[in-house]
């Protein structure tokens, strides 16, 4: 019904316009040529006296009432001959109104001079002086309605015919304006069904086209959102229900003393103790991001010294890296200030650090290096751990994204620490990336500004 509307919008706004238009062409041509269209119809009536006139002389007719009808039957001009102010013989054959002739014009030519009309009369007419067997008369003659008619037929039918070429012409022009919306709006009402497959292809290259490519692009986005929306509920739904399924199925044995051994009951509680911390980690990482996301986290920027914050991580991760065996050797200098969130770097760096632990072996080895140039301060940490293969390299920031999900769910992750660390660090205004090689380790650098 909208589109219906407007359709008929386009067509009756155009009809209006080109109605509008050819009128005020019309009676703006009228103003302007009409004082030159007067006085060509006057030069018209003075040449076809002049040359009645002529004819006379030459022919001499006996019946000069029969020569002066044929003459107005060839011209179609109506003439009045005036032998005095007061004595007028009118010749016409069409019936036209005879137009008032002052008597002040008629003694003008009765003296031998020519008459044109003034522009403000209401009928053409133009005054020229006649002999008749030597006696001075003045013959006027008035431009004849029956040609004025004539000339407003035809301009009244070019009106017209370019009214319907015009209308027609809008008809099809509306079509081709308003296809593309009815197109557009068959998509949107597609997508708004959750149909995201949606694509309009158009070749045009003006606003419509850019309309239909910003569509596209919209629709092409939508669809990666929605993706991304299944596949977060389905990582949630995963990580959820892997835990929940072992701590109601360890609940349940216990519960059984006859399934569960009295000397297991403590080894089962351990692993229903895991799990419930597993769930409270990915509570806590979900809750964190959604946080982040909405943009509205608490941002407190103080100036610290990031070298003592990495140094308390370490010692915090102490329990982990002694019990394989890690060295960490730790390059940076003393008193290195930053102006940043301390809370949230200090997540960063668990994240970072806590992956480099779980992901080495045994006796490994782990560097924490920081250089500091003009206003950024890059922060690496490099691991001997067991490296990630390139084609898993740029998703590794993606959420709850694993290279091995059976490996670290052995060891407790979750694929959202590297998540929130690139978001808190895009948060500051820096960036995170990752090198890595199969066997070789993996090396994480994190740039900041200083302020």
């Amino acid at each position: 019904m909208m589109i219906k509307t407007l359709y008929v919008r386009v067509i009756c706004t155009f009809l209006a316009v080109i109605i509008f238009s050819l009128l005020s062409a019309f009676y703006i041509g009228y103003f302007l040529f009409n004082k030159e269209i007067n006085h060509a119809g006057q030069e018209d009536m003075i040449a076809v006296g002049e040359e009645i006139i002529r004819l006379y002389e030459q022919t001499k007719p006996d019946d000069r009432e029969a020569f002066l009808k044929r003459m107005v039957k060839v011209s179609s001009y109506p003439i009045h001959m005036y032998e005095d102010t007061d004595k007028v013989t009118y010749y016409d054959l069409n019936h036209t109104n005879s137009v008032e002739i002052a008597p002040e014009a008629v003694r003008h030519v009765l003296n031998g001079e020519v008459y044109r009309s003034p522009g403000n009369v209401s009928q053409t007419f133009i005054g020229l002086p006649f002999s008749f067997a030597g006696k001075s008369h003045a013959m006027f003659m008035q431009f004849s309605p029956q040609n004025e008619n004539m000339i407003n037929r035809m301009v009244f039918f070019v009106l017209i015919l370019a009214l319907l070429i015009g209308s027609l012409c809008i008809l099809v022009a509306a079509r081709y304006l308003v296809k593309p919306l009815q197109v557009l709006t068959q998509a949107t009402k597609r997508l708004a069904k959750g149909d995201f497959d949606v694509e309009i292809k158009t070749k045009r290259l003006d606003e419509m086209g850019a309309l239909t490519q910003s569509f596209n692009e919209m629709a092409s986005a939508l669809k990666k959102v929605e993706q991304m929306r299944q596949d977060f509920v389905s990582n949630v739904s995963h990580e959820i229900q892997t835990p929940l399924t072992s701590i109601s199925g360890f609940a349940t044995a216990m519960k059984n003393s006859s399934l569960v051994a009295e000397s297991h009951r403590n080894h089962y509680l351990d692993i229903i103790i895991a799990e419930s911390g597993r769930l409270s980690r990915l509570s806590d990482n979900l809750l964190k991001l959604a946080s982040l996301d909405s943009e509205h986290h608490p941002f407190d920027a103080t100036t610290y010294h990031l070298d003592e914050q990495i140094r308390q991580i370490v010692v915090t991760c102490e329990p982990q890296w002694l019990v394989k065996d890690i060295v960490i050797d730790l390059d940076m200098d003393v008193a290195l200030k930053i102006k940043a969130d301390r809370d949230q770097l200090n997540q960063v760096w668990m994240n970072i650090l806590g992956n480099s632990i779980k992901f080495t072996p045994a006796g490994g080895h782990i560097q924490v290096r920081i250089t500091h140039a003009a206003d950024e301060i890059v922060v690496a940490i490099s691991d001997s751990g067991i490296g990630i293969a390139p084609e898993h390299l740029e998703h590794v920031f993606e959420r709850f994204y694993k290279t091995d999900p059976s490996r670290n769910r052995s060891i407790g992750g979750n694929g959202l620490g590297l998540a929130i660390a690139k978001k808190i660090v895009t948060l500051h205004h820096g960036t995170i990336t990752m090198n890595s090689q199969i066997g070789q380790g993996t090396t994480v650098v994190v740039q900041l500004p200083s302020r």
